[in-house]
């Protein structure tokens, strides 16, 4: 593999990283926004079901966005090292 294709995969991890910490810190209004969404497509509900909803959207972008951001430390972490060990080996 070549050294740009490496950090080629930096920048896409870096990239997850960067959507993943969005969408953690962005979950409640995302996690809101959709279940507002939701209420006013379903025309009214309970308060108990409504507050569900929002919880249930919350976590879900919670998790994504954890996913994400585990996804993209892990690719930038280890094709770090692999570029690091590209190096050492050419200079050789």
């Amino acid at each position: 593999m070549t050294k740009d294709k490496m950090k080629g995969f930096v920048s896409l991890g870096a990239l997850l990283s960067i959507f993943g910490l969005i969408m953690i810190f962005s979950s409640v209004h995302f996690g809101t926004s959709f279940a507002d969404h939701w209420l006013s497509k379903e025309g009214g509900a309970d308060t108990e079901i409504y507050l569900m909803r929002i919880s249930g959207y919350t976590n879900n972008f919670l998790a994504t966005g954890s996913i994400l951001l585990g996804i993209g430390l892990v690719t930038i972490m280890y094709f770090y090292y692999k570029i690091i060990n590209y190096n050492e080996k050419n200079n050789e």
